[in-house]
């Protein structure tokens, strides 16, 4: 089964946050999504979810996925 993505076409990048206002990724998940490992879309998907959870997280820096956070 495979794992949809968070897009909901809402494309636009906050430059104060760096992730898409749409679904709270960033540029480097985003891009890598297609090619990426189950696990490592679950882990995307975790952060997207404590990302829309967090009062003011879309207005917080992002950084990147670190690999096994």
């Amino acid at each position: 089964m495979s794992i949809a993505s968070p897009c909901i076409n809402i494309c636009r990048m906050s430059a104060t946050t760096g992730l898409c206002e749409g679904c709270f990724r960033s540029l480097d998940e985003i891009a890598r999504w297609s090619r990426s490992e189950e696990a490592d879309k679950l882990r995307i998907l975790e952060l997207v979810a404590r990302r829309r959870a967090t009062p003011g997280a879309a207005a917080a820096p992002t950084f990147p996925l670190q690999e096994g956070a």
